[in-house]
């Protein structure tokens, strides 16, 4: 077990996940319904982000070979990807409650998936079961560790609201943007040295 990249890895699936951003459309979406039963549409949904995203990282290299796709395309697509994602971090473009939910019970769209299982979650976990398919076992806990972080968060949402206020929220998601356009940047720039490297030779 290499813990080092294992927590590091989780700390990436974390500001990709975004529980802070989050906060405010899971106190909308939500915000309708009864406190009791609030808490259990809020686990529920966390459990089915779960499933797809464990679900994506033990398929991943077989998605990969189906769709006939190499690591570097992944690599480049998820960096862009993952920049668009951080760029809206670091420039909310917040909708209303009544556009984000009406008060009815949301089932798996909108909060397991995009919200928490979005679509720069999953590349990224694609790209590690394609790049090291021997260390499923690792990155399945730093998946674990990232999504109890984000579960506790998201689970707190109320409480959160109430001691970082609107602003405190917002400035705390634009500083984990900000270390996710870093690391797109990077992921990025990965993904075309590996594609300009398996290039022929002139």
């Amino acid at each position: 077990m290499h813990w080092a990249e294992i927590f590091s890895t989780a700390l990436v699936l974390f500001f990709i996940m975004d529980p802070l951003g989050n906060v405010p459309v899971f106190h909308a979406v939500l915000g309708q319904l009864e406190d009791r039963r609030k808490t259990q549409v809020a686990a529920r949904e966390l459990i089915f982000a779960l499933i797809v995203l464990l679900a994506f990282l033990y398929s991943g290299e077989v998605i990969l070979s189906f769709l006939g796709l190499e690591q570097s395309s992944l690599s480049i697509a998820g960096g862009v990807l993952l920049f668009v994602i951080s760029l809206r971090m670091v420039f909310p473009r917040r909708g209303t409650a009544e556009e984000i939910g009406d008060g009815e019970d949301p089932f798996i769209v909108p909060l397991a998936v995009p919200l928490v299982a979005g679509p720069s979650t999953i590349a990224m976990l694609l790209l590690l079961s394609s790049q090291s398919p021997d260390r499923l076992q690792e990155w399945t806990i730093a998946l674990l560790l990232a999504w109890a972080a984000s579960t506790a968060i998201l689970m707190a949402a109320p409480l959160l609201l109430k001691l970082l206020g609107n602003r405190g929220s917002r400035a705390l998601e634009r500083l984990m943007g900000m270390i996710l356009i870093i690391m797109a940047t990077q992921m990025l720039l990965n993904g075309v040295r590996d594609f300009v490297s398996s290039l022929p030779a002139a």
